[in-house]
């Protein structure tokens, strides 16, 4: 069990990152198989790609400062909460690494990532228990 959470955790991880990755089959797997671990698969699916995104964030920062255009200033604008949306596929590591070259601060990005990240596997976890009491 414990190796299964380590590659859930690792999954959602690298699911955040520019690699490509499948966290929510894992997470969905995981507690299929394991139902009564469902919180603890919840929570490291979260963290995990939460970490995976603040890693995204961070390379972000090792490129020079942009020049502000036009998208560049609508990001700015919206800040730290536009990372509610970090879990999108493709766009959300687009918004990462964006939030990071714009160095929005660091910790509301990371709430913001997180609260947007632990919500779709919440949902998800909800739509599992859902369709399996049907």
């Amino acid at each position: 069990m414990v190796w299964a959470l380590a590659g859930l955790f690792g999954s959602s991880f690298l699911s955040a990152t520019l690699l490509p990755g499948s966290s929510e089959v894992v997470l969905l797997a995981l507690v299929k198989h394991w139902p009564d671990w469902a919180g603890t698969a919840w929570l490291l699916a979260s963290l995990g790609n939460t970490l995976g995104g603040m890693t995204s964030l961070w390379l972000g920062r090792r490129a020079p400062p942009p020049a502000m255009g036009r998208w560049q200033q609508r990001l700015q604008r919206l800040g730290p909460a536009s990372l509610l949306f970090s879990w999108v596929p493709l766009v959300g590591d687009g918004l990462c690494l964006a939030a990071g070259w714009l160095r929005l601060p660091w910790l509301p990005c990371m709430l913001w990532m997180l609260l947007g990240k632990a919500a779709r596997y919440a949902v998800l976890l909800w739509l599992l228990d859902w369709v399996m009491s049907l």
